[in-house]
């Protein structure tokens, strides 16, 4: 008995389905994916064991190792704060302010910054701290 034999056969894989799911896997991991919003300015937040979140106010004071004074990372002078706050401040309804102070900043100009802070008319001002781990 004479057997044949079979030519190989090609396998043909449907690849439609598998980028359909890979598209929609795409789709729900961009959506469900938070951004943080980092300033470019490098600080070391002390850390806190009984610290309270707060949602993030758009004006916020920060104070660099070095001692520089940036608002909204735009910096500005000690001198010209209280200028640069009291505008920003009028043109919201929520007077409060966010203060990002470097760790190693002397405590005497963390004070100075709070104090001109409260004098241009912020109603609520945040010490923001990271989380002790």
């Amino acid at each position: 008995m004479q057997l044949r034999k079979r030519g190989k056969r090609s396998l043909i894989l449907n690849l439609t389905s598998l980028i359909d799911v890979l598209f929609l896997l795409l789709i729900f991991f961009m959506i469900s994916t938070t951004f943080l919003s980092t300033p470019a300015i490098k600080l070391e937040l002390p850390k806190a064991q009984n610290a309270d979140a707060v949602r993030q106010s758009p004006l916020v004071v920060y104070i660099d190792a070095s001692g520089n004074v940036y608002v909204n990372d735009e910096p500005v002078a000690v001198a010209l704060l209280s200028a640069a706050l009291g505008r920003r401040l009028d043109e919201r309804e929520e007077k409060a302010v966010i203060l990002k102070a470097d760790s190693r900043v002397s405590h005497g100009a963390v004070v100075e910054v709070m104090d001109i802070i409260k004098g241009a008319g912020a109603r609520r001002l945040v010490v923001s701290t990271k989380p002790d781990e």
